[in-house]
């Protein structure tokens, strides 16, 4: 049973991955305002290690049996020849690209062997289009 739960669990960690970076893409700098929250729809994404609306989106996506407290969403921008650029406005113009990072640290636990953690990651890398 457990280990159906951790293929469960990394199938949803992939598609978080997958549904941060669609989000991302589509809120590029062609608009003249950052995002402040994962609701609006006509803004530039904000993203890092943890923080802004990407990882919002990303944790408050509410996939069943997910605990969003043990996730960690990076983003990272790069440029159209696939140098990393930061998280500057200027990274965000169509054509370049952003990468979401998931990582889920999922509770392994097994009757009569000790508790342990193993932790997920998976990566989604899209052009902007917006």
């Amino acid at each position: 049973m457990q280990f159906g739960l951790v293929l469960y669990s990394y199938h949803f960690i992939s598609e978080a991955a997958r549904e941060g970076t669609r989000y991302a893409i589509v809120r590029g700098a062609s608009y003249t305002t950052d995002c402040t929250a994962p609701t609006a729809a006509i803004c530039t994404a904000q993203g890092g290690n943890n923080t802004g609306d990407i990882a919002t989106y990303v944790q408050n996506l509410g996939f069943p049996g997910i605990d969003p407290g043990k996730m960690t969403v990076n983003s990272t921008w790069f440029t159209n020849t696939g140098a990393a650029c930061g998280t500057s406005d200027l990274c965000k113009q169509p054509g370049n690209s952003v990468q979401v990072t998931v990582q889920y640290a999922f509770p392994f636990a097994i009757p009569f062997i000790p508790a342990n953690t193993l932790n997920m990651s998976s990566s989604s890398v899209m052009v902007i289009s917006n």
